[in-house]
């Protein structure tokens, strides 16, 4: 039997985040996962990919995860565009307004993950464990890990970055609130007429936004288009010319032509939020403490600052001789990490209320609100100075 300080569960973006974060503490740290966190990367770019914030890219700069990464996967994006369809309310955002090079980067969700393994893999204090759990006997002052190797592990701490349908979560009994956004998000990779300019849009229509993220390169982007399940399933069931067709209808044409790069995958969008998120020996991070919309592209970001704040936590707690087990040296990464959710989680519920739908007062709501915003520079610094993490 092998004994470690921290067992994170969860070889992705967050859990890696965490153990990277870690690194210059004197807390033993052991990953794991079913499969390798490091993949061979495909030939050609997936469509999961994640919008990364100012804060966490400079974070991961911090850490020497950044010269790992595929820099051909990874793309930096220096404006926005929002607009509410059929309407006449947008609203633009540049990186020179705010004095920066850049507002963020879309990346590879695997690409990601392998700059954060390779980093982390040379970390004397982290080692990778590829297995699942089989069992977790939790007791007063450790957990043990039956793992479907065959061998146990026994950790101080364990904590559960290992998403949405978290097992830790489930073991740890901590309780969930969850709910159905009605929305269905369709993922695929796109090639356009017009080249993106490495700028971010987002289109707000009836039935769902959509979202075109700048790969790099100059023709390729990542969609995201949430949909009613019912409009999902329609554009699903079309071939590829008619919903190339469909989706060029719904960005009015902002990039000329559409063809597909990638299949379309289609999955459901639901709201989850952990009401307890650590107890003792046990902590949630990332999607298995909650899930959002994502409509403004803050989920990765926001289980990323989850790992930062927890890491500064128990690096301080380590620091000072504290058992970093303990629910109540744990309390102060919950309250504060939960607000931060929740503020988060109320922000998406009123951006999706308001631009749901057809309603004639809406509209004009959205049309005056998105217009007046472009045009007050301190208000519209301050909604991308959110944005970027900042």
């Amino acid at each position: 039997m092998q004994h470690v300080d921290i067992a994170i569960v969860g070889g992705g973006i967050v859990g890696l985040t965490l153990a990277a974060a870690l690194k210059d503490s004197e807390l033993n740290i052991a990953i794991i996962d079913k499969s390798p966190c490091y993949q061979v990367l495909a030939d050609r770019p997936t469509a999961r990919v994640s919008a990364i914030n100012q804060a966490n890219i400079k974070a991961l700069q911090q850490f020497d995860v950044w010269p790992h990464l595929h820099q051909d996967r990874a793309n930096s994006y220096t404006a926005m565009h929002v607009w509410d369809k059929d309407s006449f309310g947008d609203i633009h955002f540049s990186c020179d307004e705010m004095g920066s090079d850049t507002l963020g980067v879309i990346v590879e969700n695997q690409a990601l993950v392998n700059a954060l393994a390779q980093a982390v893999e040379a970390q004397s204090n982290v080692q990778l464990v590829t297995a699942g759990i089989d069992r977790v006997l939790a007791g007063p002052n450790q957990t043990m890990l039956m793992l479907d190797n065959d061998d146990v592990l026994s950790c101080r701490l364990l904590v559960g970055a290992d998403g949405a349908n978290s097992f830790v979560r489930k073991q740890a009994g901590l309780p969930i609130t969850f709910k159905d956004y009605e929305h269905t998000a369709i993922v695929a990779n796109i090639k356009t007429d017009e080249p993106h300019n490495n700028v971010a849009r987002q289109a707000f229509t009836p039935t769902g936004p959509l979202a075109l993220l700048p790969m790099a390169e100059p023709n390729v982007c990542s969609i995201v288009w949430s949909q009613t399940p019912e409009q999902a399933s329609a554009l699903m069931a079309l071939d590829d010319d008619a919903f190339c067709h469909a989706l060029t209808a719904a960005s009015n044409s902002v990039l000329g032509t559409i063809a597909l790069e990638t299949e379309r995958s289609a999955f459901p969008l639901t709201m989850r939020y952990a009401r307890q998120w650590a107890k003792d020996g046990v902590v949630l991070v990332g999607d298995a403490a909650h899930t959002i919309h994502p409509l403004a592209g803050q989920g990765a970001n926001l289980g990323m600052q989850d790992a930062l704040a927890l890491a500064e936590s128990l690096s301080s707690l380590s620091a000072a001789g504290k058992d970093i087990g303990l629910y109540k040296h744990l309390r102060s990464y919950e309250r504060s990490r939960k607000t931060e959710a929740t503020k988060m989680i109320a922000a998406m519920d009123g951006f999706k209320f308001l631009f749901d739908g057809n309603d004639p007062l809406k509209k004009l709501v959205r049309g005056i609100g998105l217009s007046a915003t472009d045009k007050l520079t301190t208000i519209k610094n301050a909604f991308v100075s959110h944005a970027m993490g900042l």
